[in-house]
């Protein structure tokens, strides 16, 4: 009751001091609510591990376990994440953890590195430095930033070429230690496993990167910010959270369709098989050497050739596709994206660089198109889940021809990078 009564005759301007304090005090509570950590242990076999790093892979999130091993991540919005644990004498580890309702323990038993406790013996590969730079080619990019990005322990790359398959492909025990001189960070990368085949011209790889700023002076701290900008912007991160913010548009990002379509120029497989097959025949009854003339090789070589052509072209569709036709609502911190046919992303608030457009990633686009920035977005499953942070929840559900399929490494930039606003 007394306190009823002091509270009503308060002075208006401390009525309204304590009102700001108690709203604020909500505002707080609101905010915890909508956050959550993750906590555990870092262990062996046996006891936990005091000093192990754990990191936020794509972020610049980091701690260290406490002397029993223990660690937390605090402020972490619902998501999927990825820990990362790294420990001297250790494999690097890693666990996904998603975040939905509320904060999670994990339990994270690392495993000795037998690389690192015993003696190797590496036997002499003449054409393992041919090997390790066309990795680095093709994992920290042929953009201008690529230039002042370099891998520090190249030495920990475990690389195989198998010449039946025509496949290379580069593995590690370690983390691999990246420094970004052209953004301004060093990047530890857990390699998950990468693959390049010479014959087709793919390339896959997946990993998971963590985050630290490089030190730096007033003059260098802002030529990292103009170039995270331009890293930033256009990317695949900025298109997906956009998307999720539904501003895709208003973001500069115009999104079409590439569509297959037959290939004009392929005769139907009924007419080219019957035709190989008459030659065939013809080979068989008569003989070449046999029968000078009766049998056209050039004729053999162009039905062979028409075998061998694409059954279906691209062709880029001029319609634009609305976002919301796209994207599906599946809770507040999740969408999911489902098309046909691929995806081509155009970013107006940029042209072509002239080493892009050397650098063999370039998208075809019809002469009248002008020359933004085009990626293309092949589905590779039935539909792709992202978050609100522009993070994918199934990696391996695009695959990037164009623009996107030409920045790599060079140009990451954190999870929880905040852009200037353009």
């Amino acid at each position: 009751m007394q306190l009823k009564n002091f509270c009503i005759t308060l002075a208006p301007m401390v009525k309204k001091l304590l009102v700001s304090l108690v709203f604020l005090f909500l505002g707080v509570q609101a905010n915890a609510q909508n956050t959550f950590s993750i906590s555990g242990i870092v262990r062996d076999q046996k006891d936990g591990l005091p000093g192990a790093g754990v990191y936020l892979s794509g972020y610049k999130i980091a701690t260290v376990a406490d002397n029993d091993g223990k660690f937390r991540i605090n402020n972490l919005k619902p998501g999927n994440y990825d820990l990362l644990v790294q420990m001297v004498g250790y494999l690097p580890f890693s666990k996904n953890v998603i975040i939905s309702d509320k904060s999670v323990q994990v339990n994270l038993v690392l495993k000795e590195n037998a690389v690192q406790l015993d003696e190797v013996v590496i036997r002499a590969d003449p054409n393992r430095a041919k090997y390790v730079a066309q990795f680095i080619e093709m994992f920290i990019g042929k953009t201008p930033n690529s230039a002042q990005t370099k891998i520090k322990n190249p030495n920990v790359l475990i690389v195989d070429y198998d010449p039946t398959k025509s496949l290379l492909t580069v593995k590690t025990n370690e983390f691999l230690i990246i420094e970004n001189k052209a953004l301004g960070y060093r990047i530890r990368y857990m390699l998950d496993y990468f693959e390049f085949n010479s014959r087709t011209r793919t390339i896959y790889y997946s990993g998971h990167p963590t985050f630290e700023e490089l030190k730096n002076g007033a003059n260098k701290r802002k030529k990292y910010i103009a170039n995270r900008e331009i890293a930033y912007y256009g990317s695949s991160q900025h298109f997906f959270k956009s998307l999720f913010q539904g501003t895709t548009k208003e973001e500069g990002f115009i999104i079409g369709k590439i569509v297959k379509i037959p290939n004009p120029n392929r005769y139907p497989d009924y007419q080219i098989n019957q035709n190989l097959t008459q030659l065939k025949t013809l080979r068989e009854k008569t003989g070449i050497r046999k029968v000078a003339g009766k049998i056209d090789t050039g004729l053999v070589a162009f039905w062979t050739k028409q075998l061998e052509m694409p059954k279906f072209i691209d062709k880029f569709s001029r319609a634009e596709v609305i976002a919301d036709t796209l994207v599906h609502y599946l809770n507040k911190n999740l969408r999911y994206l489902s098309y046909t046919d691929a995806l081509c992303v155009q970013y107006t608030k940029e042209h072509e660089s002239l080493a892009y457009s050397n650098s063999g990633y370039w998208i075809f686009r019809p002469l009248d198109i002008p020359d933004y920035e085009i990626s293309v977005v092949n589905l590779m499953q039935p539909g792709v889940r992202f978050y609100e942070n522009g993070g994918i929840y199934d990696s391996k559900s695009l695959l990037y021809e164009g623009f996107w399929a030409y920045e790599k490494v060079a140009d990451m930039v954190p999870m929880d990078y905040v852009p200037l606003k353009k």
